[in-house]
């Protein structure tokens, strides 16, 4: 088994963590912060959220201003990212032994190396399933952030992946919503002689590859063999349906994007706008994207639908799967603030605070329980979460779910599918070769 903390410097790719984050030759617990004592309402907390630029960045930094207007002695200092430079963040911090008193966290292996640095607080007297603020959230939710029967994460939203379409176009190209995969790709050359780019689509980060690539394993490849190929311990990386997913995905390339813009150089906003601005007919997006592509000089809120991306016929693994995975945060279990870190963040997931979330300008679905209904939520994130509710199966993200050493070997091989540098056998003996590494 790995040491806990060169794990966590692989997933971080810091190098190396201060001697006080993992020294020895075992990671040991950190000293338990009391979660059933009464926070000591003064001095200042650190939040570190994914939540930079507008229209997101003003709700944490309204929960912060009214907190400390009931905390009059209290000083929150947010810490605000966007989805890309909180990675590089995260790694700065950690490695300056820096890491502040709660953090934003993606589930899976990212959360996982965390919690075995001795990182992250064993939140389960607070917001176990049986306390009254774990009550709160949706099971599934709650559920997403135990490892081995503790709770250490505190579920802030949902997410799922759709493809955003634009009805008009479908309308002026005559095509309607494809029920197969097949279905979609004949769709494009129809919107493209409509005068629409078919899929708007930007992978200057890599990731956005990804999450094509792990809906279509989901569809391809048997589950049980999809997660045992997660750990490398367990993984072989040898199902057929692999290469078939990674052929689909480059055809969906060729045939459905603006391959001459070179998708590689081109950044997700950058498609998100296309989109937003209908020059192009979809854009496979998060629910929490949805309420950035309508609106005011967007794309009309009438105008946008979503609908899953379709399953190929007779596909060996779950057509009713869809990707996706709650996103909340974690409290540093080394930080003397701990315990006022966790009441903050108890604050910010309040039931009011979970509906103004889940609503417009926000559009973020709030885990708490009840907090999204057609009232309170637009009706693209409403018909999302109920999709996600209804999915068959969730499946994480693939640049979090599993190892660094795979987690990267995929970014590479998703971009080289992009460019066409690579096929799909070299890319799938690539990420063999990381997960046999890896072991």
């Amino acid at each position: 088994m790995k040491n806990p903390c060169l794990a966590l410097m692989g997933t971080l790719a810091i190098g190396a963590l201060s001697l006080s984050a993992c020294g020895g030759q075992a990671q040991e617990s950190a000293p338990s912060a009391d979660f059933s004592s009464v926070p000591n309402y003064s001095g200042t907390i650190s939040i570190l959220t994914k939540f930079a630029g507008e229209p997101l960045e003003s709700y944490f930094d309204d929960i912060a201003k009214r907190y400390e207007k009931e905390h009059p002695e209290v000083s929150v200092e947010l810490i605000q990212e966007t989805d890309q430079s909180i990675k590089d963040k995260v790694r700065t911090l950690t490695a300056s032994n820096a890491l502040p008193d709660a953090y934003f966290t993606w589930t899976g292996n990212w959360q996982e190396n965390f919690v075995r640095g001795g990182l992250a607080a064993d939140l389960s007297e607070l917001i176990g399933p049986d306390t009254q603020w774990g009550s709160a959230f949706g099971e599934a939710s709650l559920e997403a952030f135990a490892i081995d029967g503790k709770y250490y994460g505190i579920p802030m939203y949902n997410n799922g992946k759709f493809m955003g379409y634009n009805k008009e176009a479908f309308e002026k190209a005559g095509v309607d919503i494809p029920t197969t995969f097949d279905g979609l790709i004949g769709s494009c050359k129809a919107l493209r002689n409509a005068g629409y780019q078919p899929i708007a689509f930007g992978n200057k980060d890599g990731w956005p590859a990804l999450h094509y690539l792990q809906q279509l394993f989901a569809y391809n490849v048997p589950a049980d063999v999809l997660h045992a190929d997660f750990k490398p311990e367990t993984a072989a990386w040898t199902d057929p349906g692999y290469e078939l997913a990674l052929t689909q995905y480059q055809q969906l390339v060729d045939e459905c994007t603006d391959t001459q813009a070179g998708s590689n150089g081109v950044l997700y906003t950058t498609a998100q706008e296309s989109f937003a601005g209908s020059r192009s007919a979809m854009y496979y997006q998060e629910i929490l994207e949805f309420d950035s592509v309508t609106g005011k000089g967007k794309l009309d809120p009438d105008q946008f639908g979503i609908f899953p991306l379709p399953a190929p016929k007779g596909a060996a693994g779950d057509p009713g799967a869809i990707e996706g995975a709650p996103e909340g945060y974690m409290i540093n279990a080394k930080s003397p603030q701990a315990v006022l870190a966790a009441d903050f963040m108890k604050f910010a997931t309040s039931k009011a605070n979970a509906k103004t979330l889940s609503a417009v300008p926000y559009g973020q679905p709030s885990a708490v329980r009840g907090a999204v209904t057609e009232q309170t939520s637009s009706a693209a994130v409403a018909t999302g979460i109920e999709k996600v509710n209804g999915a068959s199966s969730l499946v994480m993200w693939l640049d979090t779910v599993t190892v660094p050493e795979v987690a990267d070997a995929w970014l590479a091989g998703g971009e080289a599918l992009t460019s066409g540098s690579s096929t799909p056998g070299e890319v799938i003996e690539s990420v063999r070769s990381a997960s046999e590494s890896a072991k």
